[in-house]
C-alpha cells in the first residue's frame, strides 16, 4: 500500500467517525469514562489492529501450507502501564483453533505472525508529526 488516508470525524460527546477507504466505524469511550459506548475506544482498536494483523499473517500462513483456517481466531489480552505517560504496558496474543502441525512448521508460523506489519510498526516506531 503506497499511502494510506483515513479521516476521523467528531461526531458528539465522545464519539468519533473513522473513513477509511469507504468503510466507517465508531470510535467511542466507555459509558463509565463519559463516552456514549457507540463503538470501541481508540486504544481497544489499537490493540484489535494488532490481533486481526496476527491473524491475518496467520491465515495467509495457513493457506500457503494447505492447512485449515476455517477456526483460527486470536485472543488479545492488554493492560495499561502503571506508570506515565499513559499508554498500554502489555499485549499478549494468543492464536486458537490452529490445525495439528509439526513442531517445525508451528515455529514457521510463530516466526511470520511475529513479524506482521502491525508489530514491526509498533518495534520500529514510524515518525509521528502532529500538526495544528
Amino acid at each position: 500500500m503506497a499511502g494510506m488516508k483515513l479521516i476521523a470525524t467528531y461526531q458528539y460527546g465522545d464519539r468519533f467517525e473513522v473513513e477509511v477507504r469507504g468503510h466507517r466505524l465508531v470510535v467511542d469511550q466507555p459509558a463509565d469514562d463519559g463516552g456514549g459506548d457507540q463503538g470501541p475506544t481508540p486504544t481497544e482498536l489499537f490493540v484489535a489492529s494488532l490481533a486481526a494483523c496476527v491473524g491475518f499473517y496467520a491465515e495467509r500462513f495457513l493457506r500457503r501450507h494447505g492447512l485449515a483456517a476455517e477456526d483460527l481466531r486470536v485472543e488479545a489480552h492488554a493492560s495499561m502501564s502503571a506508570d506515565r505517560p499513559a499508554r498500554i504496558g502489555e499485549i499478549t496474543l494468543q492464536l486458537a483453533g490452529l490445525p495439528p502441525m509439526p513442531a517445525g512448521r508451528r515455529a514457521a508460523l510463530h516466526a511470520v505472525v511475529e513479524h506482521c506489519t502491525v508489530h514491526n510498526s509498533i518495534r520500529q516506531a514510524p515518525q509521528i508529526r502532529i500538526k495544528l
